[in-house]
């Protein structure tokens, strides 16, 4: 095992992963921005270095100052996080080419998995259900992109392969847009991700958002972990996430969870990952791979008492995984919201001072957060500043849970967007279950202040 790991990341995940270390007796080194100076998790660290002004391009994507920062502090791994450089296969290759692990997949993983032209091939190979469409990317001969797109049936959504968080995309309704839409989209992919290779797909109209986590080790052995219900979004970012996934049968999660582990095996994949689904009609359709751990990763620990970043850091180790998928069971229902410093109604950032931060508590929950009283949330970072997760018997209970711990938070100094989550969690629809990715827009639309 570790002696020392180096977490290169901020916020709340990075005191997750310095707890994790902490409860396995590792020594942790974190990096930090001048921004992040007065952070929770840098006055808790082993060590702690500053590796750079507050823009991140100067700071946490700046690799060579955190693999040197690596070096003079002696650690043997490097953990990425979410965000940042935890998908970057060039990271990933010069971590490891400097001598150090890399808490992650391998480079290799990480670029196939990256191209979603690659990835959907790979699947497709292992009998993950697709989404359908183009055979890889689309070819640049006009009928022939016109005769895909007849094949598979308007509307039809044209994606970036090198895309993600929701950039990169054009839906398209008739044959008239289809071209312009494609050079359009091309040119925005070469410009924000130096691959203008663009593919096609059917639109799905009114999908829910569903995901399987999966762990694999170097072994060759690999699980999946149940499934998460992150239909609740805004612009394609996650705002409440869920597991299980409501109203959706065990028999059919089940065998695209079986897939998913295959997936991984036949692929060589290591480490935490998540298959990200768009669910309809009865049906799965695969659109992506996460690399790495995943913001909402608390729901899946809490249901099935499994800790996913501890998980990570002992396959980078070289360790075996300690269950197999029989031992593997879900227990109750879990939910999370999460705490973003914006207007709770038109999402403006709202950085500055907290004067007052009152966290929940009780039974069944927990707060993954980096804030307290007198912290100053920076404006230069994501505006996610915690999570508030519950655990239940039910999902009624769950519910109940929630309603309860959003009653006590205490935000002041700042806008968040507690009160949204407190409306949503009395919304008939939501308590209904099963909304698809759609739902929070035409909410908002009708509960607009």
């Amino acid at each position: 095992m570790f002696k020392k790991i180096l977490i290169a990341n901020r916020g709340e995940i990075a005191l997750r992963i310095q707890r994790a270390c902490r409860e396995m007796g590792i020594k942790s080194v974190v990096v930090y921005s001048t921004a992040d100076r007065d952070a929770k998790y840098v006055k808790l660290a082993d060590e702690a270095v500053c590796i750079g002004p507050a823009p991140s391009a100067q700071s946490y994507l700046n690799m060579p100052a955190i693999i040197s920062t690596a070096e003079v502090t002696d650690a043997e791994a490097i953990h990425p996080g979410y965000g940042f450089l935890s998908e970057n296969a060039d990271f990933a290759e010069r971590v490891e080419q400097s001598g150090f692990t890399f808490i992650g997949p391998t480079p290799e993983s990480i670029r196939m998995m990256g191209d979603k032209v690659s990835a959907k091939q790979a699947m497709i190979k292992a009998g993950v259900p697709c989404v359908p469409g183009s055979e890889g990317a689309l070819p640049e001969d006009p009928k022939e992109i016109v005769r895909i797109a007849r094949e598979i049936k308007y509307p039809v959504i044209i994606k970036a392969a090198g895309g993600g968080g929701g950039r990169g995309m054009r839906v398209v309704h008739t044959e008239a847009a289809l071209l312009h839409a494609v050079q359009t989209t091309r040119a925005e992919a070469g410009a924000a991700f130096g691959n203008s290779a663009v593919y096609m797909e059917k639109f799905l109209e009114n999908p829910r958002h569903v995901e399987i986590q999966v762990l694999a080790d170097q072994h060759k052995n690999a699980v999946w972990l149940g499934e998460r219900d992150c239909s609740m979004q805004r612009r394609h970012q996650k705002i409440i996430e869920e597991a299980p996934a409501p109203g959706i049968p065990r028999r059919v999660i089940e065998r695209v969870g079986e897939r998913c582990s295959l997936a991984c095996k036949r692929i060589g994949y290591r480490g935490a990952g998540t298959f990200e689904f768009l669910y309809e009609d009865g049906e799965f359709y695969f659109i992506e791979m996460n690399t790495r751990v995943q913001v909402e990763h608390p729901v899946t620990e809490l249901v099935t008492g499994v800790d996913i970043v501890q998980m990570q850091i002992r396959v980078a180790a070289g360790e075996k995984l300690p269950f197999t998928q029989r031992n593997i069971e879900m227990r109750g229902h879990a939910i999370e919201c999460r705490i973003n410093a914006e207007d709770p109604y038109v999402f403006t950032p709202s950085p500055g001072r907290i004067t007052l931060w009152h966290a929940p508590g009780g039974p069944g929950v927990r707060v993954d957060s980096h804030a307290y009283t007198n912290y100053f949330v920076p404006p230069n970072y994501d505006s996610m500043i915690g999570k508030i997760i519950v655990h239940a018997d039910t999902r009624e209970q769950a519910l109940a849970r929630m309603r309860t711990a959003l009653s006590e938070t205490l935000v002041e100094g700042i806008l968040t967007n507690v009160p949204l989550h407190r409306e949503l969690m009395v919304d008939a629809k939501f308590i209904e279950g099963g909304t698809s990715i759609h739902y929070l827009e035409g909410w908002l639309a009708q509960h607009r202040r």
